[in-house]
């Protein structure tokens, strides 16, 4: 089978047992999932479902999730099976089936001529064979049911938590698994080997996860709300087999890019264990480079920007292992979305955005690799000659922090040359390093979150009814104190029309009434799709009428800057091109701030154009209209889905005519024309290929418009003309530029008026004239210089060195003709040693040189060691 049919035997299988096919999610998790940066497990999207906070769109679901780890980056390359980008095709079930029924499917998928087909004699299984710690015993419920399908004693293994026990991250969801594993017979390995070993006779294919617990940070278990399954097999690892090739590198899925690398190197796959190792890296992280580009994720120096410019530098680093001539990235990112465009057609949508960065990196990491290899090399030599068998923190951390080197590279290029590095001096130097930068501290802000979650779940959810309405008649369905605050609750209301904070709008503030009394609402939880308010004031207890009140001014306020964030991303993605993408966005009542991905700077004349475009569809009056849909037809409708938000099958379309489609939950004006105004503040760096732009709109903008005219009328004041200001600039521009010219000409006579009384107090020393001397202080660099050239042109064969004092600081110049620098002096050693008697340093030449110093009052003493220095090296 080639990866294709398996992907679809699979997931068909799983259709015809009564399981719902969804799509794979993006391999950035949702807002609400801060447990990693990546996707790294087929069940993650689902982790909602698993702990009960949101229902399933079906108890049943199938998948081919794209996933990506890094915790084994180091060994991709070394193995034959090791990815850091690779596909899960999994089954689950939402407190459905359990353990026999998906033993059962296993089975039956494996073994059926409908399946994969595989020998029974060949396959072995794995179980959890109890952990103290957790308080766990054997899965022996799991072996029966194996023994019921027919596998013997002798092929099941029990294996310890670190082999067979699931978890995602360091909490969540959690449970004991058993495992599939081929067996590739004798040439694979010895009789001896077992699933589990670290040996290539038997391949892990699938595992089966019984998801029973939560694990918690203490290492506690709790029982989820229901047992769930979950199931991952490898399509990588699948095809390995099913098409009886020694690695997955060999497969359908990643020949390709071998195939690539061949060609471009003239190098043989499998010739020699450096060129295979380099082909395998550039094979494997080019898929995950164009898959992680593909969902929005850009290079930087931060997060998931970080885990991508790190794959990104190592294959452009193996790149040059194989000799390839630059650019050469670009060419397997085309051959990733040639292979994979058709199943994953987001490669295929983003392919610009993707050569685009791909380009950008490899042209800017070009320059650090070569500069960084040539210092390593030189560590490499010394470490070398000395006979020692590593290089310091010290020298690794320089190459990180000054040169940009990435540490990861300093390590693998050591380990091939038998050296290694202090990995925790290192680290001791980045946590310093870290430390100097970091800020603030805890808030509690992970107690707080636990603690609204708990509360949220013991309710019935809340009804929002916000988008219609700024206020409501309705009922208390829960009320709790906040602990560590007198003065503060938690309150859950049947039916709201508080906006909880999400897509980067704020929450909603305002008022709860009943019976007399009143309650402040401060913020608003969101809570998957339900909702908590936190209160300050009187409580009411549940059951209680009230009324609630949003803050009518703020909250239009709001849906003006949200709209005037829509407006705004089309008019960049107009501009620049379609490779910006919202990477953060902060839409409050006072302003709006927009990240989005772009490699540089914008121009003024790009501000000028996006800020009248901006306005000029507020001047439109174009309807603003938020349609709910089957996500399937706003994605054919052109809807963009924002970087890190969780869509399901149903979403919410927010369209402004024909200008702008994106996915949004959030609360927008009804037409442009309400925004009012649109002025941007300031634009500039927000990450590494991310910038930010601050703006206003309505009443805060037609204020700063009122203010910048009140400015622009007082400098027309000044200027003699309030009526045409800019002329009136333009007349004290020239007449500026012609005062400059007429002091410069009188700074020129100055100059040569002085060089003439240096040039006749000039002192001949050993055939060379010499002169030393002070400019005082109001003589700059620049205006030394120049005389300094001039004395020395008129003296001919001479030793010129100048002072002056200018701002309080003191500047120093040598000019020294090819004659005088033929006799032994150097320019650079006597402004050096001049230097240093007023504190400062510099230098240059033999015959040029400059420097500065921060004790004016120590001129004098620092033009007399010149002039010694001068004389002894003529004498």
């Amino acid at each position: 089978m080639n990866s294709a049919e398996i992907r679809e035997t699979y997931l068909s299988f799983f259709e015809a047992h009564a399981h719902r096919r969804a799509a794979s999610a993006s391999l950035v998790p949702g807002p609400g999932d801060t447990s990693t940066l990546l996707t790294v497990a087929g069940m993650q999207p689902f982790k909602p479902y698993f702990l009960g906070q949101e229902t399933p769109p079906g108890q049943r679901m199938t998948t081919s999730q794209r996933c990506f780890r890094t915790p084994d980056i180091e060994e991709v390359g070394l193995t034959k099976r090791h990815l850091t980008y690779f596909e899960m095709l999994g089954n689950f079930s939402f407190g459905d089936y359990f353990k026999e029924q998906a033993i059962e499917f296993g089975w039956e998928l494996s073994t059926s001529a409908d399946g994969f087909g595989f020998d029974p004699e060949q396959i072995w299984i794995t179980v959890f064979g109890g952990d103290e710690e957790l308080g766990l015993g054997p899965d022996d419920e799991a072996i029966e049911l194996w023994k019921a399908q027919g596998i013997p004693e002798e092929r099941i293994v029990r294996l310890p938590r670190k082999e067979n026990f699931w978890q995602g991250g360091p909490t969540g969801p959690c449970g004991p698994c058993s495992e599939l594993y081929f067996d590739r017979g004798p040439d694979f390995g010895g009789p001896e080997d077992r699933p589990g070993d670290d040996s290539d006779r038997y391949l892990e294919y699938w595992n089966l996860v019984f998801m029973t617990y939560e694990l918690h940070e203490d290492n506690s278990l709790t029982p989820l709300p229901a047992k769930n399954i979950d199931t991952g097999m490898g399509l990588e690892r699948m095809a390995a087999i099913l098409q009886g090739v020694d690695s997955v590198y060999e497969t359908d899925l990643l020949r390709p890019l071998i195939d690539l690398a061949e060609e471009l190197s003239g190098k043989e796959y499998g010739s020699d264990p450096k060129v295979t190792r380099a082909m395998r890296i550039l094979a494997d992280h080019s898929r995950g480079l164009a898959e992680l580009i593909g969902d929005g994720v850009v290079p930087s120096n931060e997060d998931r920007g970080y885990i991508l410019r790190r794959v990104m530098r190592r294959a452009i680093q193996q790149g040059r292992v194989l000799g390839l001539e630059t650019p050469y990235l670009g060419r397997f990112a085309e051959r990733v979305i040639e292979t994979l465009g058709e199943v994953h057609p987001q490669l295929e949508t983003e392919r610009k955005e993707i050569l685009g960065w791909v380009r950008s990196e490899e042209e800017s990491f070009g320059r650090t690799l070569e500069r960084g290899t040539e210092l390593l090399n030189q560590l490499i030599a010394d470490a070398t000659a000395s006979s020692t068998s590593w290089i310091s923190a010290e020298d690794a951390f320089q190459l990180h922090d000054t040169y940009g080197f990435p540490y990861e590279v300093t390590r693998e290029l050591l380990a091939e040359q038998g050296l290694a590095v202090d990995d925790a001096g290192f680290e001791a130097l980045m946590e310093q390093q870290r430390e100097r930068a970091r800020s603030g501290g805890s808030n509690g802000v992970a107690d707080r979150h636990d603690a609204v979650i708990s509360f949220v779940g013991g309710a019935p959810q809340t009804r929002f009814v916000g988008y219609s309405d700024l206020g409501a008649q309705t009922s208390v369905a829960a009320a709790a104190a906040v602990e560590g605050e007198t003065d503060q609750s938690l309150l859950k209301l049947e039916e709201s029309p508080f906006y909880a904070e999400g897509g980067g709008q704020v929450a909603d503030s305002g008022r709860l009434s009943w019976n007399g009394s009143e309650a402040e609402v401060i913020d608003v939880y969101r809570v998957g799709s339900d909702q908590a308010l936190r209160i300050r004031g009187a409580v009411p207890e549940p059951g209680t009428r009230v009324q609630a009140s949003v803050d009518h001014s703020d909250r239009h306020a709001t849906m003006r800057n949200h709209t005037a964030t829509h407006l705004l991303h089309a008019a960049l993605r107009e501009r620049l091109g379609t490779h910006v993408r919202q990477a953060g966005s902060a839409v409050r009542p006072d302003k709006l701030r927009f990240d989005f991905t772009h490699g540089s700077r914008l121009e003024p004349e790009d501000l000028r154009f996006v800020e009248d475009r901006v306005n000029g569809w507020i001047k439109e009056s174009a309807a603003v209209r938020a349609i709910e849909m089957e996500r399937t037809e706003a994605e054919a409708l052109g809807a963009m889905a924002l970087f890190g938000e969780k869509y399901g099958d149903w979403v919410r379309m927010v369209e402004v005519d024909e200008i702008s489609r994106e996915l949004c939950g959030g609360t927008h004006v009804a037409n442009t024309a309400e925004v009012g105004l649109f002025t941007i503040l300031s634009e500039g760096s927000s990450a590494s290929n991310v910038r930010r732009i601050e703006a206003i709109t309505g009443p805060a903008a037609i204020d700063l418009f009122q203010q910048r005219s009140a400015q622009l009328e007082r400098a027309g004041e000044f200027l003699g003309s309030a009526e045409d200001v800019v002329g009136a600039a333009e007349r004290l521009s020239e007449r500026l530029k012609e005062l400059e010219k007429v002091a410069s000409r009188q700074d020129a006579a100055a100059a040569g008026d002085r060089a003439g009384e240096l040039v006749e107090g000039a002192e001949e020393v050993g055939g060379i004239k010499v002169v030393v001397g002070s400019l005082g202080e109001t003589a700059d660099q620049k205006q030394l210089l120049t005389i300094a050239d001039q004395v020395q042109q008129k003296l001919g064969d001479s030793a010129v060195v100048l002072g002056g004092a200018a701002a309080g600081k003191v500047a120093l110049v040598g000019s020294f003709s090819p004659g005088a620098v033929e006799r032994g002096l150097s320019a650079a050693d006597v402004i050096k040693a001049a230097a240093a008697v007023v504190g400062g340093g510099g230098g240059g030449r033999p015959n040029v040189a400059q420097a500065g110093g921060r004790d004016p009052d120590k001129l004098d003493e620092a033009l007399q060691t010149a002039l010694t220095a001068i004389n002894a090296g003529l004498a």
